[in-house]
Formats: C-alpha cells, sequence, structure tokens
C-alpha cells in the first residue's frame, strides 16, 4: 500500500487552471428562444380550464398535449407528470412553458395566464397524512412505500429490560443551494434532439427524454456541461427541465434554453425530506442496549420521486454504528401536497443520524454516564453483523476515530470543564457515523450494472469515457489520477471531459458515494489491461461491474449487505451561547474519517470543510418552512446559508484503512462528511444549555424556548 500511495501522492501537482468556464446561462447559440414555466398556484386542485393571452408572432406555448409520448417522468414509482394534465398536487408543480425571443415578453404572458381550478382539501402536514382521509393523494393508502427490517427478538429484550428510554426527533427541509439554478439547452436538428445543461445523471435525462418523445434511444443525446454544484438537487429533477426544454426545441425547431430564476428553483425544485424519528431502547441492569425499536415517518412531498431509495438508506442508517442485537425499523414516506422531497447530499442518513446521536446522548444522561463511553461500548467491529444481517468484512476504526479526535479536540478535559464559561455557557458534543458507499442493496448489482470506457491512442495518450459527472467535487481530477498512477503516466496524458452520452457508456449515476468506488476502480481495471497491451497502437476497453461474490442481498427481505462497503466518521463541533440574546457561536470543529485511501488529499480536505460547514447549516441555520403548502424561504436572504465567517477552520485527520477492493484502497468520502455535524452541533448546546434537544435547526428561538421551559419547570 506504501508503494500504491506513493504513486497517488506522485501525481500531486498544479496543474495549469485558467478559471474559465461557460455555464449553460452563458451560451446562446443563434435562433434561440427562451423558455419560461407556468407553475400551479394551488397544493391540490384540478385544472378546469387555462386562458392563454393572445400570443406575439414568434411565441407559443408547451403543454402535456406537446408529449407525444408518456407524460411521466420515469423514476422508480412513476407517477409524477413531466407537465399536468388534469391536476396539480403541489404549489409549483409545472403545467405549460411559454417560449419566445424576449425575457420580459414571456413575463407578461404568463402573469396574463388564468388557471381555473376546482381546489381540494390538501394534506399540507405529516400529521394530517397519517390520518384517515376520504380521498388519498396516492391511490389507495397515504403513503408512496413502506419497508420493515428487523434482527433478532425484540421480546427477549424486553423481558431483560431494566429501563426503557423512549425519544422523538423532527428534522425539516433543507435547500440544496447550489451556485447555478436548473439550466438546460435543447438543440433539435437532424431529426435528433441533444441537451445541454446542468445535471448529476445524464443517463436519467436520456431516459426521460425517451420516455416524454416516445423515440428510440438513438435520437437522444445528453451533454453535460460545467455545473455549478448539485449535492443531489440535481439528480433527478433535470429530467423535468430538460424534457421541458426538448419540447420547445422539437416544436419550434430552434434551440431553447431554460434556466430558472433562484426564487423559481428554491420554490419548486426537491428538498431534504422532513423526517420524524421515534427511537425506543431497552437497556439491561449491566447497561447494555439490548433492543431496540425505530419507527421512521418523512414527507415525500406530492410525487413519489426518488423517497423510496431515501426512505431505503434511512432505514439502514437508523440503528447508528452500534451493534444492538435485537432491533427492528419500521418505515414510511408519506404522500401530500407539498413540494417533493428528493436527493440530497446525505440522502437519508443526515436525519438518521442526528436522531441516533441525539437518543444515544439521552440514554447517557439518564443512566449517569459519558455519552461517548456509552458509544464505543456498543460500537460495530469487524465480524459484527449490521440491522440488516449482512456481515462487515472489513476493519472498523471506529475505536481509533473516537480515540483520534477526543485528542486532537480535547475533548474529556472540555467536557470535564462544564458549561460555565464568563459570561457564556460552552458545550462540547461528539457525534459518531458511518455512510454506505454505492447503492442500497441490490442497486449496483441489479439495477445499474455500471460500465466504463478506456481508450489508448497512438501517441500514448489515454482517454476516460464515463457517464459521472464533475460538479464541484473533483471527478475529473480524481478519476485521471487513478488511471495515471496505474499506468505510470504524466497526468497530462490522460483525457477526461464532461460526459457525452453518444461516447460514454452509463457509469451510473453520480450519487451515492459510488464514482471513486465503483467506477474508478473499473477504470483502474481497464488501465491494468492496457499497461499489459501497450505495444498495441490503439486499446479501446469497455468494462462492467461485476457484483463481488461475497456480498448478498435479498431485496425482498431486505436481508444481507445493504453496500458493498462503509465510510466512518466522527465529528467534535463546541460551542458557546450567549444566555441574553441566545445566539449560536461555533467555537471550534473537529472530524476525523475513514474513507480508506484518498485519491487527492487536496480534494479531500475541500469535500471535509464543505460538507462539515453544509451539515452545521442544517444543524443550526438553515430554517425553510411552509405555509399553506408554500414554502416561505425562497431566496438567499430569507434562507440562510453558511459563509466562510460563520464557523472555525475545521482541523480533520485521515485514519489510513485501505479498502482492496476500491481503486488504489479508496471508498467514498463526498456524503460522509455531512452526516455528522449536526448531531454534533446539537449535543453540543445540549452540553451548554442542559436541556435536551429534539429537533434541528437549532435556532435562538429554539435555544430560548428550550431554556425558559426549563426555568419554568
Amino acid at each position: 500500500m506504501e508503494r500504491i500511495s506513493r504513486a497517488i501522492k506522485r501525481l500531486d501537482f498544479d496543474e495549469k487552471i485558467d478559471g474559465s468556464a461557460r455555464y449553460c446561462a452563458d451560451i446562446k447559440p443563434e435562433g434561440m428562444l427562451y423558455a419560461r414555466t407556468l407553475r400551479s398556484e394551488k397544493a391540490r386542485a384540478r385544472i378546469l380550464a387555462v386562458k392563454i393571452p393572445p400570443l406575439p408572432e414568434g411565441y407559443f406555448i408547451v403543454d402535456h398535449h406537446d408529449i407525444p409520448g408518456k407524460n411521466i417522468v420515469p423514476i422508480v414509482l412513476e407517477d409524477q407528470p413531466f407537465l399536468a394534465a388534469e391536476r396539480v398536487n403541489y404549489i409549483g408543480e409545472p403545467i405549460m412553458l411559454v417560449v419566445g425571443t424576449d425575457r420580459q415578453v414571456l413575463e407578461e404572458i404568463l402573469a396574463g395566464v388564468q388557471v381555473s381550478y376546482e381546489e381540494r382539501p390538501p394534506v399540507l402536514t405529516l400529521e394530517e397524512a397519517v390520518a384517515p382521509q376520504q380521498e388519498y393523494i396516492y391511490g389507495d393508502k397515504p403513503y408512496f412505500v413502506e419497508y420493515r427490517t428487523s434482527r433478532g427478538s425484540l421480546e427477549e429484550a424486553r423481558a431483560g429490560a431494566s429501563l426503557v428510554v423512549e425519544d422523538e426527533f423532527r428534522t425539516g427541509y433543507q435547500e440544496q443551494a447550489y451556485l447555478e439554478t436548473q439550466s438546460v439547452l435543447a438543440v433539435y436538428a437532424e431529426e435528433r434532439v441533444t441537451v445541454y445543461g446542468s445535471m448529476q445523471c445524464p443517463y436519467y435525462i436520456k431516459e426521460a427524454l425517451v420516455q416524454a418523445l416516445g423515440w428510440s434511444e438513438e435520437r437522444v443525446r445528453v451533454v453535460q456541461l460545467p455545473t455549478g454544484g448539485g449535492f443531489g438537487g440535481k439528480e433527478e429533477y433535470p429530467s423535468l427541465v430538460a424534457v421541458h426544454a426538448a419540447l420547445g426545441a422539437v416544436k419550434s425547431g430552434r434551440p431553447v434554453q431554460l434556466v430558472l430564476e433562484r426564487s423559481e428553483d428554491m420554490a419548486a425544485t426537491s428538498k431534504r425530506h422532513p423526517a420524524v424519528i421515534r427511537i425506543k431502547s431497552y437497556i439491561d441492569d449491566k447497561q447494555r442496549i439490548i433492543g431496540r425499536e425505530i419507527d421512521i415517518s418523512i414527507d415525500a412531498g406530492a410525487y413519489a420521486g426518488l423517497s423510496s431509495v431515501v426512505l431505503q438508506r434511512m432505514t439502514f442508517s437508523a440503528g447508528g454504528v452500534y451493534n444492538i442485537e435485537n432491533i427492528q425499523v419500521h418505515s414510511r414516506a408519506y404522500a401530500t401536497n407539498q413540494v417533493v422531497c428528493g436527493a440530497f447530499r446525505g440522502f437519508g442518513g443526515p436525519q438518521a443520524f442526528f436522531a441516533m446521536e441525539m437518543h444515544m446522548a439521552n440514554i447517557a444522561r439518564k443512566l449517569g454516564v459519558d455519552s461517548l463511553d456509552l458509544k464505543r461500548k456498543h460500537f460495530f467491529h469487524r465480524g459484527d453483523r449490521s440491522s440488516t444481517g449482512g456481515l462487515f468484512q472489513h476493519d472498523i476504526k471506529l475505536d481509533e476515530i473516537v480515540s483520534e479526535i477526543e485528542q486532537m479536540s480535547a475533548y474529556r478535559e472540555k467536557k470535564a470543564r462544564g458549561r460555565e464559561g464568563g459570561d457564556k455557557l460552552r458545550g462540547i458534543g461528539c457525534a459518531v457515523f458511518f455512510h454506505g458507499c454505492g447503492f442500497t442493496g441490490a442497486g449496483e448489482r441489479d439495477l445499474l450494472k455500471s460500465k466504463v470506457r478506456l481508450k489508448k491512442y497512438p501517441d500514448g495518450t489515454v482517454e476516460i469515457f464515463v457517464a459521472s459527472t464533475e460538479m464541484g467535487q473533483g471527478v475529473l481530477t480524481t478519476l485521471r489520477k487513478i488511471v495515471a498512477a496505474e499506468l505510470e503516466l504524466p497526468l497530462q496524458n490522460v483525457i477526461h471531459h464532461y460526459p457525452d452520452t453518444d461516447s460514454c457508456p452509463d457509469s451510473g449515476p453520480t450519487v451515492a458515494s459510488r464514482t471513486v468506488m465503483i467506477v474508478g476502480r473499473l477504470l483502474q481495471d481497464c488501465a491494468r489491461e492496457i499497461k499489459e497491451r501497450w505495444s498495441e497502437d490503439e486499446v479501446d476497453l469497455l468494462r462492467e461491474y461485476v457484483y463481488p461474490d461475497n456480498l448478498y442481498w435479498d431485496n425482498e427481505c431486505l436481508r444481507g449487505n445493504a453496500y458493498p462497503a462503509y465510510s466512518w466518521g466522527a465529528n467534535v463541533v463546541e460551542v458557546k451561547i450567549d444566555p441574553l440574546s441566545f445566539e449560536l457561536d461555533v467555537t471550534g470543529v473537529w472530524a476525523v474519517f475513514d474513507v480508506g485511501t484518498p485519491i487527492d488529499e487536496k480534494i479531500v480536505r475541500g469535500q471535509i470543510e464543505g460538507g462539515i460547514v453544509q451539515g452545521l447549516g442544517y444543524g443550526g441555520m438553515e430554517v425553510m418552512r411552509a405555509q399553506q403548502g408554500r414554502l416561505q424561504q425562497t431566496n438567499l436572504t430569507t434562507y440562510m446559508v453558511p459563509t466562510a465567517l460563520d464557523f472555525p477552520p475545521v482541523e480533520s485527520k485521515l485514519i489510513y484503512n485501505p479498502f482492496e477492493e476500491g481503486p488504489f484502497g479508496a471508498r467514498g468520502l463526498g456524503e460522509l462528511t455531512l452526516v455528522g455535524a449536526a448531531p454534533a452541533l446539537a449535543q453540543a448546546v445540549e452540553d451548554a444549555i442542559g436541556c435536551q434537544l429534539q429537533q434541528i435547526p437549532i435556532t435562538p428561538e429554539y435555544i430560548m424556548e428550550l431554556m425558559l421551559d426549563d426555568q419554568d419547570d
């Protein structure tokens, strides 16, 4: 492994970077038209009529009548229309587009469109969704999907318990807040449509275009442009805007650009799922947790979207990093008339780990022991089995991770110091967590079957062809480094462009902390073969992922290895709180992660800092609420996201623990870095104010409420 590390580090040099990029909104092909979207103003209603004002010459509309194929977005359960036809189910649902040459004129036309609705009683909260209804939003039940997993016997746990601890935790929406809004450009020429845009998953979009247009795959091309951030928000949603723009391009025969305004983007695109998580733990007289019941409810919004997959990951993460012999998890994704929720960095893990880490801290308080000592007593180790019965086959270095972060942060000393510190209340908290790398269950085996292509040219250069996208996480660097290191080539001899479905095979979506581990390993294997055939002028290889023989998954019973591998981590956060203004100030942040071998340490550090700040924003400041189905925070003034001045520098360290099945020992990284920040912050606040928290984000108003209630008691 030392040779591998040297080979990777040898490529850590700065390439010439000029800082230029042409984003979708920068591209103006000749004859281009603009598109704007008419969206529902009602949370739940039938559409009775749409009255369109007289259109100037050269302007036209696109609605569901212009969809020659199937008017359903191809995502898992397939219930969401590209354009509403007879009914709308949330405020912001797209009904039609107006297309033309002048954006101001488009706004005037939109203002003149009149939609007549027959309103229906909307379902706007999880509590309303659970209650019996005369007319469910989705079929004959209030939820889209339901999961149950179990291990051991809860009856035995109940019989052996001397203490039962029960908690309920709530989390809210989170907005991805990418710098570049949803943006696409569609071009129709020679009986083909090409969509260029800001995206994470080109083949998702291609499938959507094929379905909406009813065309063969050969007539559809998707090309990623430089993408100004995604964080999951550009996984499934671009399928909608891509189809919208393509319909306009096909109808007009001219290029059509659709770029969402910030307020429109925030009001209508997918968010992180709000969740209510209830946990009941059974503890014996030796202070061992012998059983656990977990109930999860998430607000999926008006359509199923990716909620079934998000809920799976939340279900598999709900038990935390703790080896509990008897555990049962029951989870449901409920339908409401709110904005559709979907992918967001961590994909259900942040909600689950917030609840579990807070619950463990509460158990420790009731037992009168240190929470970190209680956690260590129950850590998973190699050879244990997960809540789904999957065997942990690789080293789990949680004890080393926690020892390292305790030393870095002086956690014990600060914990012993207490919460009083001058005129401020001080506290410190620690969260321990994992993130499963790759798609859940049989996703990598059956659903994706990822493919990569690697080509060696006569001049000695090698080109990477994959559908994995660059959205700021460093794919264009890390995948080149893997290939260059294996072939012992200078980095500049390896070419890697943004993906184009005409030349790149389907490598699967750029999600689930899978790109380096899955796609990178396939490229490394290709590079090894090319190395053996280097004397040939040209070598063009295509390789497909093969599910490892040592893994097992039963999708019907949700039993076996939920993920091909796991990454592990711990965060410590230190805070001080003004007891008069209740203002929260983060004074220290520490992180230790095990992600195998880092392919590029600069990129890894950037991911650590960015992910932790995003997680602290989720836990401490990003408030997004809806009133009567309408989101109240729809710009970056009313929705507060962290800046570089809001938190101190992150002190981080990596634990070296190579994963033999990853490229040069690498595992997933990007999502792991967000997962533990919010629970570490919340535990620090609890430590400072001496009150138990049950929800995030932790605003000054919430802190004030807790402290005043505590005084009253």
